[in-house]
């Protein structure tokens, strides 16, 4: 009991519209996924070309870059006498809790795959993209790497884009549809390099995922559900026909 008292004085909780990190801090973050997303949308094109796309060395970097931009956040978050943990929100303490945020997982998915279908059919973005294609695994070894990949994406990026960032934007605008609505777009712009119709749809995903996280107040559900959705989506891809 005490080391708990002492943990939660050393890292108290987030209040409404408190800043988690610096500004500068904040803006070299957005820079770099910029300069990523860029780097994503001509390296995805490039591989489209080649007899044989370097889909392991994608997975590999995109892995690592990911947790690098994480631990970049912590750096941040830890300036302010933050950790992880008050982003993320607080660790489950029975099996119930747990089963509980699966259920909602779940139920989030599949609104969540009614509702980007119906936007998919509405951009005129029907069907699974050529990026989307060419980055699926093939083989075991790769499908076990894709899985990491999926587990690294629901974890990072939902810790950089809703417990950071959006975060962030709910306490400079003041307001929390706004600061949804922001992580959302750059969310969708971070996904360029599969069409800018794509980016639509990933953006209202993102948007979905906002939402979550600002009702639940914790990103829990939404890790679990973006991580094996991320999943299913590459191995279900594999063996579709070309």
């Amino acid at each position: 009991m005490a080391d708990a008292a002492t943990e939660t004085r050393r890292e108290p909780a987030i209040r409404q519209f408190e800043k988690v990190a610096g500004p500068v801090h904040t803006l070299f973050l957005l820079l770099a996924l910029s300069v990523v997303a860029v780097i994503g949308y001509f390296s995805v094109h490039r591989q489209g070309a080649a007899h044989q796309p370097h889909r392991l060395f994608f997975y590999l970097t995109t892995i690592a870059w990911e947790w690098i931009l994480v631990a970049y956040v912590y750096r941040g978050l830890r300036r302010r006498g933050k950790s992880i943990r008050n982003i993320v929100g607080k660790s489950w303490k029975s099996a119930s809790d747990f089963l509980i945020d699966v259920a909602i997982a779940f139920g989030f998915w599949i609104v969540a795959i009614l509702v980007l279908s119906l936007m998919a059919h509405a951009v005129g973005s029907e069907g699974v993209s050529q990026a989307v294609r060419l980055l699926a695994p093939q083989g075991p070894f790769e499908s076990l790497l894709w899985i990491a990949l999926a587990v690294t994406a629901g974890i990072c990026e939902e810790t950089i884009f809703r417990g950071y960032l959006q975060r962030q934007f709910v306490a400079w605008t003041r307001s929390a549809p706004i600061g949804v609505l922001l992580s959302a777009a750059l969310f969708g712009a971070g996904h360029i390099y599969q069409g800018a119709k794509s980016t639509v749809v990933i953006g209202v995903y993102g948007l979905m995922f906002g939402i979550l996280a600002e009702a639940r107040q914790n990103l829990r559900p939404g890790i679990i559900t973006h991580a094996w959705h991320d999943a299913i989506t590459g191995l279900i891809i594999r063996f579709l026909p070309k």
